[in-house]
């Protein structure tokens, strides 16, 4: 846990090249400083797109950090699909407590990703949604506040 970092955020991202670089900072810091080498995603969002991305570059001059696909769907996957995933990834996960969750299950698997890690690397704004609504962003950073994570936001 101490040295794996996962990343979340809004399902819109706009890729500007600031983005790139407080990722790319982030994730060169945490290496560098914090020794983190395990990096955990989930997919449906442009910024999961964009972290994985800016990690699969990084990977290049630090080849001994590892990239983790913890899937929200998919309990069991056959050969096929998890060549694919670990052409991208190195190791691809579905955590058995997801089992059930129904449409809760992107909430949970972010908070899976978050009892996992001890560092979360976050896009989130906070005026994307009427104040009465919480998006699953907004959900899964009050829960890694509440698990005395360490939050570095971006974006």
């Amino acid at each position: 846990m101490e040295h794996t970092c996962c990343f979340f955020g809004h399902r819109t991202a706009e890729e500007t090249d600031e983005l790139i670089a407080m990722i790319y900072a982030a994730v060169e810091d945490l290496i560098l400083n914090a020794h983190v080498d395990t990096f955990l995603f989930g997919s449906k969002s442009r910024f999961d797109v964009l972290a994985h991305r800016t990690v699969t570059r990084i990977k290049e001059k630090y080849p001994h950090i590892k990239r983790i696909y913890v899937r929200a769907e998919f309990p069991v996957i056959g050969k096929e699909y998890e060549s694919y995933l670990l052409k991208s990834y190195e190791a691809t996960c579905y955590p058995e407590k997801l089992l059930g969750a129904g449409r809760a299950a992107y909430v949970e698997r972010n908070r899976e990703m978050i009892d996992r890690s001890l560092y979360c690397i976050v896009y989130y704004h906070s005026g994307r949604l009427p104040p009465d609504r919480k998006s699953g962003t907004k959900i899964a950073l009050d829960y890694a506040i509440g698990k005395n994570r360490k939050v570095l936001t971006v974006g």
